[in-house]
């Protein structure tokens, strides 16, 4: 099974361009990392992460074993080096065939993308400062993709260019 795992800063396109790659391939099934420790209030530490791990992990396995499913694209802020480590892991286990890509775009970019974004309950002045800082981190993950001027459409085709 092909697996795409697209990981980034919030804000930085990786729902819509996984939801679009999803919509747009035949076989495809989509995860949301973050409806994987969907806990109110939220709480992101070691031990809903390792649930949420688990949670990707169960879901593509179950995915991977269904006929009518040939890929899964998965979408997750994973700034935890343990976090990438372990899906990876787990999906290699599986025999799966991983392409992960980060997206990124610049600071404006991600600012104006966060204040047109109205149906996200995470699109706070406090969130997006945090997604700010973490850019340069993510800057530095393998596959890096920077999405800044590009369409959704633009930045899914630029994901599934990377496909072996």
């Amino acid at each position: 099974m092909k697996v795409i795992i697209i990981n980034g800063p919030m804000g930085g396109g990786k729902t819509a361009a996984g939801k679009h790659i999803a919509r747009n391939t035949d076989g495809c099934a989509f995860i949301d990392g973050d409806m994987c420790m969907d806990i109110h209030p939220f709480v992101g530490n070691k031990e809903t992460k390792a649930m949420a791990v688990d949670n990707i992990l169960h879901l593509t396995g179950n995915y991977s074993r269904c006929t009518v499913c040939s890929m899964v694209v998965l979408v997750w802020l994973m700034d935890d080096e343990w976090v990438r480590d372990s899906i990876i892991k787990g999906m290699t286990d599986m025999q799966c065939d991983i392409t992960s890509v980060t997206l990124v775009c610049d600071s404006d970019e991600l600012v104006k993308r966060w204040k047109n974004d109205k149906s996200c309950e995470w699109r706070t002045d406090d969130w997006l400062n945090v997604s700010l800082r973490s850019l340069p981190l993510f800057s530095t993950l393998e596959n890096t993709i920077d999405t800044t001027g590009l369409s959704i459409e633009q930045t899914a085709e630029a994901i599934m260019k990377l496909l072996p």
